[in-house]
Parts: C-alpha cells; structure tokens; sequence
C-alpha cells in the first residue's frame, strides 16, 4: 500500500519531494549532534503534509466506486485523468477538519472531478474556511470540537449517501484511514532518503493529533530495520492529550476539549482506532506541551533559517527543546551529545493571518 501511494503521488502534476533542513544552530544549543526538520511547507499548493493523505484516500475511494459501477478494472490513473466524468460528478465526499486535511480532501475532489462538503467545528478560523471553499467545496460549520465535527460528518453522509474520507478511523470504518496513512508515509520516506548520515536518526519527535501522522511513520521507518530502530517520541498540546492519556491508562481514552489549542491541527480528543496499535507498540515517549512556547518557535525559524512553519509545525520541535532543557527528562529520553533527532514540519502557513498573528 505504501508502494502504491509513493508511486501515485510522485505522478502527480508538480509534485516534488520537500527538503529535509538542518537546524545546526538549535542543535548546538541543545547540546546534541544534529537536528533535522522536514519542512512540508512547500508541499504542494496545500502547504501540509496533509497534501499527501486525503487526496490521496479521494483517488483510491473513486476508484473502487467506478469499478463498482462499470463492473470493469479502474486504473488510479483513470481517476486522476477524469475519465468517468459522469460518474464522478454523482459523488460527494466529506470529511471532519481543522483545516489542513479538509482542504487535501477538497483539493483532490476538485482535481478528481466529485462534490465536496467539508465539516468544520465552530472554532476553526475563517481563513481556513475559505482556503477550503476555494476549491468549490461547500463548508457546514458544526457546534463544539473537532471529534463533534467527526460525528457529524458520518451522521450527514448516510443521511445524505455521501462518502467520508476521515482521518482517523472508528469501529467499522479503516480502509480510507489506511489509504490516508499510506499517503503519509510519502513524507517520511523522503526523509530518509535525504538522510545525511550514515546512521539513522537516534529520536522522531512526532506531532500526536488522532495519531495517524505518527503511527504512518513509525510503521515506514520501523519497516526499514527494525534492528536500529529511533525512540519515537509523541508531542501533544495539554489540552488534547489523548495518545499520552491513552498510553498512562493503557487502554483508549477520549479527552473533552474544552479549550482549544493554538495548534489547531493537533486539538484531537478521540484516537484513530487503526493508528493505536502501531502508537502502542512503537512509541517510547508521551510529551505534552503547552502554547506559551509555539509563537515564538515560529519566529525563529522564520527569522533563523527562512522556514514559514505553521502552528501545530513545530510541536515536535518545541517537546524536543523543552526536554533537553530539563537535565533529568534528557536524560530519560536518551538524549545525549551523540544524538540525531528528525522532526516533521507539518505545515506552512496555512491560515496566513494566524501565522502572523503568533510570528509577529
């Protein structure tokens, strides 16, 4: 599966592998060999990573949909090319978001030729509305958070014969999360690609959200050789630390958000049912942080090294630098003058005004 949407993704119109930035002066700060930061803000138009998975999930769902209705073989390429016009234009998908997967799911229907309504909760910023609505997609704002948002979507697409193209995944609905997983693993794949050492990364510090970021790249590099594999480290704003709350109960646990983060695309109160799995047995440590630090990481790497890094961006970045700076917790982490610690820089600026908001 991972094959699959590397070799479909890399055959789309403009796409390019995003680059892979040292950051020498943090590293030398912290007092460890190398800091690494995948920088998906020049992913595509999308500036996410997201970009990779729900488009991505729109294709492949299209696909078993024309099949189902011309009863003959249909090609990823068939769906990419528009050669079912017809039948496209009678599908809707929909999906729960905080901005950035929405758009990937409204882009690729746009791209694909199908109708798009796209679930938003009554929190997430206009500017993310209307970066959806761009792509013709039509947004119906939803009362409460996001997982109110997620429920609502699959309420209003069996209402409504809709398909959903969700990120996280729930009793009896995991293949498209899988698909969205798949497309995920395009960005970590690259990663180790440019890797610039001969050995690989000792620390991934990976954004939590409903986990399915961190459980697609914990599966991709793990596949890679289990032997030397990193200490994966999950980082979640305070307020939605389902993954940490899950891993100290040791069974699911959901988190009722009641006061949303500035890191929007990590306020996730709910697990993805097929992410905890891989999460629970892969990752080493559970981090979470709060906002006070988000703002001003974002104005030193603009100012620093030239990356625009949006909110939930440098999460992982702001865990790494909390922990280093508390002896003990480095030290129970393994974080040592020998380390090589890789993070992802999930998103650019996606809602502009936001970003200027916290940069300046």
């Amino acid at each position: 599966m991972r094959r699959r949407a590397a070799a479909t993704i890399s055959g789309w119109p403009g796409h390019r592998p995003t680059p892979l930035r040292p950051l020498a002066r943090i590293a030398d700060e912290l007092g460890i060999a190398a800091v690494l930061y995948k920088d998906e803000s020049v992913r595509s138009e999308l500036s996410s990573f997201k970009s990779l998975g729900g488009a991505y999930a729109v294709q492949c769902l299209l696909r078993e949909r024309f099949e189902e209705a011309t009863g003959d073989p249909v090609t990823l390429e068939d769906v990419a090319r528009v050669r079912h016009p017809d039948l496209a234009a009678g599908i809707t998908v929909t999906a729960a978001t905080d901005g950035n997967h929405g758009r990937s799911v409204a882009w690729g229907a746009h791209r694909f030729g199908c109708g798009c309504v796209i679930h938003m909760h009554e929190r997430v910023s206009i500017g993310r509305q209307t970066a959806v609505e761009a792509f013709g997609a039509t947004v119906c704002r939803v009362p409460g958070n996001y997982d109110d948002s997620v429920r609502a979507a699959a309420r209003d697409a069996d209402l409504n014969g809709w398909l959903v193209v969700s990120d996280t995944s729930w009793p009896g609905y995991e293949d498209v999360p899988r698909s969205v997983m798949a497309g995920y693993t395009v960005m970590s794949s690259e990663a180790m690609d440019q890797w610039p050492f001969d050995a690989s990364p000792t620390h991934v510090f990976l954004q939590g959200g409903c986990g399915g970021m961190a459980a697609a790249v914990c599966v991709d590099l793990w596949s890679r050789s289990r032997t030397t594999s990193p200490r994966f480290v999950v980082v979640e704003p305070d307020s939605a630390a389902c993954l940490h709350d899950s891993a100290v109960a040791g069974v699911l646990q959901a988190v009722d958000i009641t006061t949303e983060t500035v890191m929007a695309g990590l306020s996730c109160g709910e697990v993805s049912l097929i992410a905890w799995p891989v999460i629970d047995a892969a990752v080493d440590d559970f981090l979470t942080i709060g906002d006070e630090s988000i703002g001003p990481l974002m104005r030193r790497l603009a100012r620093e090294s030239s990356i625009v890094a949006g909110e939930s961006a440098v999460a992982g970045l702001a865990g790494l630098m909390a922990a280093a700076a508390d002896p003990d917790l480095a030290r129970r982490l393994g974080l040592s003058p020998s380390s090589r610690v890789l993070l992802f820089g999930t998103e650019g600026a996606t809602d502009p005004e936001v970003y200027r908001r916290l940069v300046d």
